[in-house]
């Protein structure tokens, strides 16, 4: 995917805002190739390379961080920037993600201080947009330097394997909570290929272009509001249903509430997200994951986890959740990276059943 990059380290931020692999869901939660760039914009004029501790802003919105020279950074060894910002990844087409030739990983998030454009690549990192200066403050973060891999103890062969092969990975955390959730919820008992369309139509339809010189098709998605106020007709043409749209509608609603969960403990930022109604087990942790680099949020609730672990670290292909918690019981606090580097390994169970059927609702 992009090539390697050794983060700087950590940045003073400024006073935060206060907040106000694809796979489908088998619970019943009620509603529960690398892009090409295109022609970039115009960027303003580039700051003057900065000191990891120095923010500076141009008129134009450009902010940088550079490199360290002496290639140390916060999480002490080289990060593999595929394997720890793929899971923010909805699909090849993704508009707010995307990698260009040159090993740049490119990402548009909506921020408290509104739309920002990253470009994280090996020699630093710039940002574009209101809310550039608030996603280089939480680039340490984002590029695992929360996470502790060295908390995972291997206590199987094929996860020791997999774990020294993977020495790049590492948990993400954006702080973002409603960009992890929503596309979430769009995945919830539906295929993976009708969620990257639904999400995809919905944040160029009714997001905003990104700002700074971003790949051609890059969008920030909408912002709360705009999540909440869209028709019904418009859901249906994405193929979303009303269980998943109202779902989704709630959620922007009380999105100040929800976006203070990214700074929560995992549990407490879990328990926040289900007092939405049709926000639910799986739905929690798949967001929790990515907001909040939980290492030990593992999916329960999912069609094929349960058998993917259990076939990989039992030879179980029917476990269910019960077994699967029981065979990542020996990880507990890294139940999630255990989880993950299973499915890095590639060991997965024969396929015995039809894939499933994708559905239309459109047609209806």
């Amino acid at each position: 995917m992009a090539g390697r990059f050794t983060p700087g380290t950590p940045r003073t931020p400024g006073t935060p805002r206060t907040p106000g692999t694809p796979r489908t869901s088998s619970t019943s939660e009620t509603p529960g190739t690398p892009g090409t760039p295109g022609t970039p914009g115009t960027p303003g004029t580039p700051s003057a390379p900065l000191l990891p501790a120095t923010r500076t802003t141009t008129r134009g919105g450009h902010v940088s961080v550079p490199a360290p020279a002496d290639g140390a950074g916060p999480v002490g060894l080289d990060l593999d920037l595929g394997l720890t910002l793929g899971p923010l990844r909805r699909g090849p087409a993704d508009p707010t993600f995307r990698v260009t030739p040159d090993g740049s990983v490119w990402r548009v998030s909506r921020t408290p201080d509104g739309p920002g454009t990253l470009r994280v690549r090996p020699d630093g990192a710039q940002a574009w947009g209101p809310g550039g200066p608030w996603l280089l403050d939480r680039l340490p973060g984002l590029l695992g330097a929360d996470d502790d891999p060295a908390a995972f103890v291997p206590r199987h062969r094929l996860l020791a394997a997999t774990h020294r092969a993977r020495p790049g990975l590492r948990l993400t955390r954006t702080g973002l909570v409603l960009e992890s959730l929503i596309p979430t919820v769009l995945e919830q008992k539906v295929t993976t290929d009708e969620a990257y369309r639904s999400w995809r139509l919905l944040v160029r339809k009714y997001g905003e272009p990104a700002p700074g010189p971003a790949p051609e098709g890059m969008y920030a998605m909408p912002d709360a509001r705009g999540w909440a106020t869209i028709p019904s007709w418009e859901w249906h043409r994405a193929n979303v249903d009303g269980k998943r749209s109202a779902t989704i509608v709630r959620a922007a609603r009380v999105a100040n509430r929800l976006e203070e969960a990214a700074a929560m403990d995992p549990a407490a930022a879990r328990a926040r997200l289900e007092l939405v109604p049709g926000i639910g087990p799986w739905t929690s942790a798949e967001t929790v994951q990515r907001s909040n680099g939980a290492p030990d949020e593992v999916t329960t609730g999912d069609l094929h986890l349960p058998g993917i672990v259990g076939w990989a670290l039992a030879g179980d292909r029917a476990a269910d959740d019960a077994a699967m918690l029981e065979l990542l019981a020996p990880y507990a606090g890294q139940r999630h990276r255990a989880a993950r580097l299973i499915l890095l390994s590639g060991r997965v169970p024969p396929r015995r059943a039809p894939r499933m059927t994708p559905g239309d609702i459109t047609r209806l």
